[in-house]
């Protein structure tokens, strides 16, 4: 009798629990969604960013505004976001360069690298071209070893700076094409790019290179991706020029702070997911050179985890300190 009632009253309370979190699901939200953007407008990241903002202003029948909050490789936005209410009102646009490779660059990054994130869904993943100037006399990726191994040291790569996408994709490059280059980083790739194209560099990797190849202004060599991207079909994969191990992609995901309620959580994955199933949507990171991707919360969870132990590997591999 006594097991009954204790049963019973167990039953009840895990009733009372549920309930009220089903009509947080189902009521939320109840009011305007910011995203936080931990990278300047005009970017990539910035783009995605407003991209997802639009889709789910659709999804959720409420607003969902970007705050760009940029600083210190992500650090600063990502400060903001962890000190935010668990209410599902502030997400994150998490991405690899700050969730992944942050806590190898970075001493203090002042927030847990995984402890203070629930992972909602990833967004997209944008692989690195290695390009070169139109004009550059190297037109696949062998011919690059080729100068740089017939001149140890004196091919100059450039980056958007110390430890970001361009740079680890180059240091991964070099480590499985055992080739000794220089690398000269710069505050953001766009002053990378245009000394690349005056010829004060001789290559560099660039995950938002798509617009300069198709204006012609660089040439795409190979593309750090499982298969070719539908924008830049030309360009093959290093795996089909027989370097398969230079394979890396940035990657975009959506986040929120620890300690969101998880009906919330799973609304807020079925929304990216159907987001990411619009064509128009498909399309328009297609045409960046990103790639759609989705999966559950837990396996982006696993995914984000993994990414931090690779990046860990990259960050040694390319000598690269922030501070």
């Amino acid at each position: 009798m006594r097991n009954a009632i204790v049963s019973g009253a167990l039953g009840a309370l895990v009733a009372v629990t549920v309930l009220p979190l089903q009509a947080l699901a189902q009521a939320y939200p109840e009011k305007p969604v910011k995203l936080i953007v931990t990278w300047p407008p005009g970017g990539s990241a910035d783009a995605i960013g407003r991209l997802v903002a639009a889709s789910l202003t659709t999804s959720l029948g409420q607003s969902v505004y970007v705050e760009n909050a940029a600083g210190a490789s992500g650090n600063i936005g990502t400060q903001q976001f962890v000190r935010s209410p668990a209410d599902g009102y502030t997400l994150l646009l998490a991405t690899s360069t700050t969730n992944a490779a942050g806590p190898a660059l970075f001493t203090k990054q002042g927030f847990q690298a995984v402890d203070d994130f629930v992972p909602v869904s990833p967004i997209a993943l944008s692989p690195s071209i290695l390009i070169v100037a139109a004009t550059s006399p190297y037109k696949s990726p062998q011919d690059i070893i080729a100068a740089a191994k017939a001149a140890p040291g004196k091919l100059v790569f450039g980056s958007g700076g110390n430890g970001n996408s361009g740079h680890l994709s180059a240091a991964l490059f070099k480590s499985v094409a055992k080739i000794d280059v220089q690398h000269v980083p710069y505050k953001g790739n766009s002053p990378a790019t245009i000394d690349l194209i005056g010829g004060r560099l001789d290559f560099m990797f660039d995950n938002g290179a798509v617009p300069q190849i198709l204006g012609g202004k660089v040439r795409g060599l190979a593309v750090t991706s499982e298969h070719r991207l539908q924008a830049v079909p030309d360009v093959p994969t290093f795996a089909e020029l027989g370097l398969p191990g230079v394979q890396l992609s940035t990657w975009f995901g959506l986040a929120v702070p620890k300690g969101t309620p998880a009906p919330v959580v799973d609304k807020l994955n079925k929304a990216v997911a159907a987001a990411l199933q619009k064509p128009d949507i498909v399309k328009r990171l297609n045409d960046m050179g990103a790639e759609p991707k989705t999966s559950s919360p837990a396996e982006f969870a696993v995914f984000w985890k993994q990414e931090i132990d690779r990046y860990r590997d990259l960050v040694k591999l390319s000598g690269a300190k922030v501070e």
